[in-house]
């Protein structure tokens, strides 16, 4: 039932993707959002998968491949992670990645980047990166890392791609609008680096407060409302002449 209403909602919207070279001369920050054990890891915590999911650990791959490219070639790079007061709720959602535990750091494949100069880590306590990042005295983490970088392309990777990820695409182009990120330009969204999580109809209805999330569907829809707020998506991702950095 599922897989034919994916198919349906696939033709009556249908998402036009591209390829995307990214190149030296434009200046490009890769966005990691919340690629962490809380949300990746089997079994890591409420909100973990249950079960080796392929399409999470698909963008755990594609996004480490991207990383790895990025620090070779001393790009920028902001990792958001999510990370919660132990009396901090985001409801609907259960008690998830609390701060100073393992659910709220890097999965492993991701882990080397703390130890890289051009990663900027920034953990945040909502599920909106651009939200997370605003300071008490009013200033904004994110803003001030695209601006001084002078990024004009920023490629965008992680999970959830109809929540965190695409809250997140949704805040910077509307801030790009605003004109208060200057040099940006272009936000892509890298769907093979995208992924969302899966709740069953038949689960969530035995659940108070819950609803039905099918990945698939919810991860097409993400996609699909990226790009009607501006964001470009990309099915393949190549770094100058490195045309085998994702995607491929």
């Amino acid at each position: 039932m599922v897989s034919k209403t994916v198919e349906l909602l696939k033709k009556e919207l249908p998402l036009e993707q591209e390829s995307v070279e990214l190149c030296d001369d434009v200046v490009t920050g890769l966005v990691l959002v919340d690629i962490i054990n809380g949300f990746c890891t089997v079994g890591a915590g409420n909100l973990a998968p249950l079960e080796p999911n392929q399409q999470i650990s698909g963008m755990i791959d594609e996004s480490a491949k991207l990383a790895r490219v990025f620090c070779e070639k001393k790009w920028p790079i902001m990792a958001f992670l999510d990370s919660h007061r132990p009396d901090q709720h985001e409801h609907p959602y259960p008690s998830h990645c609390v701060a100073g535990s393992d659910e709220s750091n890097l999965v492993p494949d991701l882990q080397w980047i703390e130890k890289e100069a051009n990663v900027t880590i920034r953990r945040k306590d909502c599920y909106d990166g651009y939200i997370g990042s605003i300071e008490r005295d009013g200033s904004n983490v994110f803003v001030d890392w695209v601006n001084a970088n002078k990024i004009k392309v920023l490629l965008v990777v992680g999970i959830c791609t109809d929540i965190c990820v695409l809250d997140f695409v949704c805040s910077t182009l509307s801030a790009k609008n605003r004109g208060f990120l200057t040099p940006l330009e272009d936000v892509v969204v890298y769907s093979r680096g995208c992924a969302t999580f899966d709740f069953p109809d038949h689960i969530a209805r035995n659940i108070k407060d819950s609803i039905a999330h099918p990945q698939e569907l919810m991860h097409h829809v993400g996609l699909y409302m990226a790009k009607g707020r501006g964001a470009k998506i990309a099915r393949k991702v190549s770094v100058g002449s490195m045309h085998e950095a994702a995607g491929c």
